[in-house]
């Protein structure tokens, strides 16, 4: 009986491996929105909305604030001006950070450098820090 266990679930196992039908798993990237409507129609969209994003930064709202600009203001000059300065204007604030402050990373290193030390003592190592 226990041979006869052993080929007949070998032939089970065959069977079902030859009849299932394996395919492999696809990915791939979705868009986030519909991609044939988008806001940005024309490089001045385009141009605005990098100006716009750059009054957002915190600095460069706060050094506003301090000559008196309020944001009103500010998005009534930017619809006024011309494309070129628009552009100009757009290129300038590329350079400017897009993320917060870097308390994020510091706090990254800091929980890195705790799990390292609780991986060490939990391994029986003594860890001196001088």
């Amino acid at each position: 009986m226990n041979r006869s266990f052993r080929i007949t679930t070998a032939l089970v196992v065959a069977l079902c491996m030859s009849t299932l039908q394996v395919t492999p798993a696809l990915a791939g990237l979705s868009a986030s929105r519909v991609t044939d409507v988008t806001a940005i129609g024309s490089p001045r969209d385009a141009d605005m909305l990098v100006a716009q994003r750059g009054l957002e930064n915190r600095i460069v709202a706060q050094k506003l604030k301090d000559y008196g600009v309020t944001p009103a203001d500010a998005q009534a000059r930017l619809a006024s001006m011309s494309d070129a300065d628009l552009h100009t204007l757009a290129s300038a604030t590329k350079g400017l950070p897009s993320g917060g402050d870097a308390a994020g990373g510091i706090i990254g290193v800091l929980v890195v450098v705790v799990l390292v030390i609780v991986v060490i003592r939990l391994l029986h190592h003594d860890v001196i820090v001088r």
